[in-house]
């Protein structure tokens, strides 16, 4: 009996210890510095135009920040990356400056609204501009172009088509 009862109270430990373990930690975007760097391309980051990026990653401390929302997308949608991602930020550019978005304005980037194709330019040509409300990334394609997209309608594919 005091063996059943022994593995009766190990099997919490045991099923705590699997992958299959839920990540609990409430991530928040990191505020991007004047000499960060791009950690796709190695720009400064912040002497550029347009919203930005950024990842948090299993196990990691450090941040991947990059110098557009072009480049996270690069970075995140790699096989060997996809499955290290905790959280993804980007910014909310119908509530900040085009010209030098502020760190204020990070948004969940898997709620978050896309503008791809826009004739608004950013860092290293075309944006993949950001919204909080589907709304304000309509009325941003109506006047600068693009599609509206959602976070899981950008893939390789989409972005290599440029």
């Amino acid at each position: 009996m005091k063996k059943l009862i022994c593995l009766l109270l190990l099997i919490p430990f045991l099923t705590a210890c699997g992958d299959d373990a839920v990540d609990t930690t409430k991530y928040t975007a990191q505020a991007i510095h004047e000499h960060d760097r791009c950690h796709i391309c190695g720009m400064m980051i912040t002497k550029y135009p347009g919203p930005k990026g950024q990842v948090h990653l299993k196990g990691q401390t450090v941040v991947p920040k990059f110098c557009s929302t072009r480049d996270m997308f690069n970075f995140a949608l790699q096989s060997e990356n996809k499955r290290q991602i905790t959280a993804l930020f980007v910014h909310d550019v119908g509530a900040t400056s085009w010209e030098k978005p502020s760190d204020d304005a990070f948004i969940d980037a898997k709620t978050a609204w896309y503008v791809y194709g826009t004739t608004k330019k950013a860092v290293m040509g075309s944006a993949v501009a950001t919204f909080k409300t589907e709304a304000a990334a309509k009325q941003f394609a109506k006047q600068y172009g693009g599609r509206v997209l959602t976070y899981d309608q950008i893939d390789i594919s989409l972005l290599a088509g440029e």
